[in-house]
This record gives C-alpha cells, structure tokens and sequence, in this order.
C-alpha cells in the first residue's frame, strides 16, 4: 500500500548539488570550474547583455527608422448606419461622452466623426467634430440635428476665409 513516508523519487530524477570549490580531489576545485584568471572568473564579472567586448555593439550598429507621434490625435468614426442600431429612446444625443459612457465604442479617442454610409430612420441629437454632408443630409431627413463641436486646439475657421 502507497503512504505518504515511502514515496520516493525515480532513480535518476535528483541529482546531488555541484559543491565548488572543495579541494582538488571534486573536480571542481581550487577555480570552481570558471577557469583561469580573466574577468568571468571574477566576482561580478559578469557583462550586460548586448556588450560586445568594446566592438560598437549591434544595437547601435543598425539604423533607426521611424517615428511615434506623442501628439497623435484620433477619431472616432462611426457611419449612419452604425446609428441606426442605437436605440434611440435610451440615447437621446450622440457625442464622444455619450458613446463612451454607454460602452458602444472601445477605446481612447479625441474626436468623433460621422460619415454617411447607410440609411438612417431613427431622429437622433448628434454633436460631433466632424459631420460629412452625405451624413448631414441623412440625419435631417430622419427628423434629428446636428452640431459640429470645435476641433480643440484649432482655431476657428471665419466664413469669410473660406471663399
């Protein structure tokens, strides 16, 4: 019968522990098995990872390409279409806030955009940045409004600027 006192490990499932350093006699005696002088023998004598002894290291050797914009702003977009499975008796007005808070987009974005693919039969209030005249058209005709938010950080374009 197995008890917990006569369980033993497999033949050849431990190995017995490398003593350093313990006489000539172990094999691994008066060098402790790091050779002969030098800086790997040394206590510390360990080197980071990448040195390459003085020789201009391949980390440095190679070119770096490319550049991460810390200043990136990013959009949100969403399409008439995607409006329409919204209900619109629990979501009165569309904006970056709203949609956020109820969880109906993912992710970390500045600006919200509207395009106007699709069709659109429910009346919603929508306050975006940017509102495409495809989507402009499509929310009027469905009975909602629309209010193009500032762009933060841009300044304001005058209506005499634009001709």
């Amino acid at each position: 019968m197995l008890k917990l006192n006569t369980i033993r490990a497999h033949k050849g499932a431990t190995h017995k522990r490398k003593r350093l350093g313990r006489g000539s006699g172990s094999g691994h005696g008066p060098t402790a098995g790091k050779g002969d002088k030098g800086q790997l023998q040394r206590s510390g004598g360990s080197v980071r990872p990448g040195f390459e002894g003085g020789q201009m290291p391949l980390y440095r050797r190679i070119p770096k390409r490319g550049f991460h914009n810390f200043a990136r702003r990013t959009n949100a977009i969403l399409n008439v279409f995607e409006l329409e499975k919204f209900d619109a008796t629990q979501l009165k007005e569309v904006s970056l806030e709203t949609l956020v808070s109820g969880n109906l987009i993912k992710g970390r974005y500045d600006r919200l955009t509207i395009l106007g693919t699709g069709e659109l039969t429910k009346a919603f209030k929508v306050k975006a940045h940017r509102v495409s005249p495809s989507a402009q058209e499509k929310i009027t005709k469905a009975g909602g409004s629309f209010e193009i938010l500032p762009i933060p950080g841009k300044k304001p374009v005058k209506a005499a600027a634009q001709k």
